[in-house]
Parts: C-alpha cells; structure tokens; sequence
C-alpha cells in the first residue's frame, strides 16, 4: 500500500466487511436536470447521518432558485428520524448549485469540504471579479478536510482522501465500505471526469483515480454524476472498484499515465462548458449562499464575457 491514508481507508473497509463495523445505508437522490447523485449515508445503529452533495434547483432562463430536490431529502431524512451531522461537498461543483446551506436550515449539519477549496477561491475569484469582500480564505465552510483526516458519522467511521485533478480540491469521503468519490470517476462505461477546468490537471487525476482504484476490490463506489452511456437505458451511480479496475474505458487496469492524459487533454478539448457552470461556481465557492445582494436587496449572478 502506497500510503498512509489509504491504508487507513484499507484497514477500515476490512473491519466493515469483517462486521466489526457497521456498514453504512445510503439512500442516492439522482436530478436528472444536472445529472447530479446526491447521497444520504447515515449509521444503522445511531442514526447519525451526512448528506453528499445536495442540488439546489436553478432555472437558469428565469434565475430563480427553488428547493424540490432538497426537500426530497429533508422528507427522507424525517421519515427515517434520521440526525444530519455533517453537509459535505466532495468539490466546488461546476454543474450544479449546492442546497447544503437551505439543508443545514431545515435539517441541521456542518457544512464541509476540502482544504484547497481556497486555491478555486483564488482562481475563480478573480474571474468573476468577487471584490475584496469576497473572502478567500475557505471560511464560508464549517470545517476544511484535509488528506487523511479522519472522523465518524455516528458509529461509521470515515476517512477522507484528497483526489485533485477534477478540480484542486476534490475529496473523496470513505464512509465503512463506501466511498464518495465526487466526479473523479464515472461508470465504467462513462470513463472519467473532465479535466480542463481552471485548476484541472490530467496528470494529476490519474494519480488520483489510481489512488482510489488502490482500495480494496469489493469497496463500493457511489459516484456523483451519471450520463447514461451509449446502450444503456437507465441511469446508474454505483459501482465497485473491482469493476471499474477491469472495465473503466479510460482507466482500467493496463492503462498508462501517459495514454490516460493524451486520452484526457484530447477528449477535453472537445467539450463545451457546462451549462450552468457561470452560476455554479459563483455560488457553491461561496458555501451554497447567493452572492451578496447589491443596494436594492438583489443577488446577481455575473457572466464575464471572453473570459473563459
């Protein structure tokens, strides 16, 4: 084993498999307006429980926000007299806008996510021209993770993995058996995620795929995003990592770094931006909160123009 936070995320999958652990439930809400998976994995025996990159609903042509896939969890979260410690994001999203704020209201939990949230802070910061009132210091989160990190939901313990690539700040959080491993990894048949955002770096999302392909075989792997390959009918989010070690086509076992980036940095190079990537990240690098409204009560979301 290749280091020490794995090992540790190794050696807690084993004692969950062992049933000396629990294993955790997770109840998946997918959005297929963003093709988005949000997750609620909470500890059978306590009922604590962690809410994984919630959706807030955005109609983009009309800039108004409304709360029908949040409340979907909330409702859940009730009906199974659940308790939320912990709202996490596994990265700044640039597909969707993060309910994790409106969800702390109504169901509680701290919101977290990883430490180099500050390094997209900085970056897109300055693209959108946040002012000096900004802050770019991560503050708007509740807790910072950093790799390695550990912590437990109730009786399920956790440990958190930094998988920069996607962006510079993706984590992945071991929950038991479970990993939440964000948009590094897709379906086998998907392949992987982008790499050419701001901040993005092919080479550096292999390393870290190969990371979490490192864990052991049987480990589940919900994902946060699903397009529906070519042939395949229903939409799906979780997988193993024995699967995706034999039939990812982007990264299954034999594939070299170097065949990955030029894989990668081509596949890249033709796709178009996301669709609510300007609202997104102005949002969710806030923490989920609308940027500052102006003097008359207002939130704008800007649109710089030429500039990415």
């Amino acid at each position: 084993m290749h280091d020490a936070a794995v090992q540790a995320a190794t050696a807690q999958i084993r004692r969950t498999e062992e049933g000396t652990a629990p294993a955790p439930v997770v109840c998946t809400f997918f959005d297929e307006a963003t093709n988005t998976a949000s997750h609620v994995v909470h500890c059978p025996v306590t009922k604590r429980a962690a809410v994984i990159d919630s959706v807030l609903d955005y109609d983009a042509a009309a800039g108004r926000t409304s709360h029908g896939s949040a409340q979907a969890i909330v409702d859940y979260v009730e009906r199974e007299g659940l308790t939320v410690d912990w709202q996490l994001e596994t990265h700044a999203h640039a597909d969707h806008l993060s309910a994790a704020p409106w969800l702390q209201e109504k169901i509680g939990g701290k919101l977290g996510i990883g430490a180099d949230i500050t390094r997209v802070q900085a970056v897109f910061g300055k693209i959108f021209n946040a002012g000096t009132r900004f802050a770019r210091d991560g503050s708007q989160f509740d807790h910072l993770f950093t790799d390695g990190e550990t912590f437990r939901i109730g009786d399920l313990p956790v440990t958190v993995l930094h998988v920069p690539g996607h962006t510079p700040a993706d984590m992945a959080f071991v929950i038991g058996n479970a990993a939440f491993v964000g948009d590094t990894i897709f379906m086998p048949d998907f392949g992987t995620a982008r790499a050419d955002f701001p901040g993005g770096d092919p080479r550096q999302l292999f390393r870290s795929i190969r990371r979490l392909l490192s864990l052991p075989a049987e480990t589940r792997l919900f994902l946060c995003h699903d397009y529906k390959a070519p042939g395949r009918d229903e939409y799906a989010w979780l997988t193993t990592v024995g699967h995706e070690r034999d039939y990812n086509i982007h990264v299954h076992d034999g594939v070299s770094e170097e065949e990955f980036v030029k894989m990668r940095t081509e596949r890249d190079a033709t796709l178009a931006m996301p669709r609510l990537l300007m609202p997104s990240v102005q949002v969710n690098m806030r923490g989920g909160h609308l940027p500052e409204p102006e003097a008359d009560g207002v939130s704008y979301i800007k649109i710089p123009v030429n500039r990415v």
